[in-house]
């Protein structure tokens, strides 16, 4: 069996990404070492990483600020000024138009994108709906050495991890792989 090379148990794409720099042991391992391995993860959520190689510098400077801001939910902090900005620049690239649709009988107005989805964009609409549910926790698991951040939408908030057999456990991670975001 092959070694499993990206870990995706974040319940969100934006801290599976962000996860890229973590791990179990110090100090974390860095996955994301090079415009291949940006690419190889992307495919592993079923994305689209199709990113310039020159662009890859950038990629990692907004995983830096999403970890900002996993850092800031898990301390309960707000979000910080500058991963917002970050954010919006992400998210304003997208295309697309506002079209009225009736739904159960009722006129909806939504978003239809004008093309797919890129990785980035993806990322950030996770991390902003994470931003926005007030029912969801970000978390750093509670292992010793592990550094890895998931999603906490429990009733009672107290989900906490490692070792819940490891991070969760295997059945999690698998089950996980499957989930597009």
């Amino acid at each position: 069996m092959a070694a499993i090379e990206f870990t995706l148990l974040g319940d969100a794409v934006w801290l599976d990404f962000i996860n890229t720099a973590r791990g179990r042991t110090a100090p974390p391992p860095e996955l994301l070492t090079d415009f291949g391995a940006w690419q190889r993860w992307a495919q592993s959520r079923k994305l689209d990483g199709g990113s310039a190689p020159a662009e890859f510098p950038a990629i990692r400077v907004f995983r830096d600020r999403l970890t900002e801001l996993a850092e800031a939910l898990d301390a309960n902090r707000p979000p910080p000024g500058a991963t917002i900005a970050a954010l919006n620049e992400v998210l304003g690239h997208r295309a697309g138009t506002e079209q009225l649709t009736r739904v159960s009988g009722h006129w909806r107005l939504r978003f239809a994108a004008g093309r797919t989805a890129t990785a980035l964009e993806v990322i950030a609409h996770s991390a902003a709906k994470t931003i926005t549910d007030r029912l969801t926790r970000v978390r750093r698991c509670a292992g010793e050495s592990c550094t890895l951040f998931f999603t906490d939408s429990s009733p009672t908030g107290s989900r906490r991890w490692c070792d819940a057999s490891v991070c969760g456990g295997d059945a999690r991670v698998e089950r996980r792989r499957g989930i597009l975001r």
